[in-house]
């Protein structure tokens, strides 16, 4: 008796998983179909991200930047070499870290 209301109970469950996995893949479909086609505004938000991309590499730099933008990064750039002693601000700092000389303790 107890034997056949546990293979009932399996069998229960083993259907209610079988139904789960199928409503879960097939609304699977549907959103990935969705994702495929953006919302309007998502289609033009990155339509400008990628405009804005093109622009910025066939400028080298900031798009549409005017001389009060050079200058002010200039004075910015010229403020910092002075606060933290000069060097490439452009680039990655390169750390160079020595090996600690170690010397031996003799114990009495």
């Amino acid at each position: 008796m107890a034997l056949h209301r546990l293979f009932h109970l399996s069998s229960l469950l083993r259907s209610a998983v079988s139904v789960t996995l199928r409503r879960n893949i097939g609304l699977s479909a549907v959103i990935f179909n969705k994702a495929r086609d953006l919302d309007p505004v998502q289609k033009l938000f990155l339509d400008k991200i990628r405009e804005y991309n093109a622009k910025s590499k066939t400028a080298g730099g900031v798009v549409e930047a005017g001389p009060a933008y050079q200058k002010n990064l200039t004075e910015e750039m010229t403020k910092l070499q002075r606060l933290y002693g000069g060097g490439d601000l452009t680039k990655f700092p390169q750390f160079k870290f020595p090996e600690p000389k170690l010397e031996e303790v003799v114990t009495k």
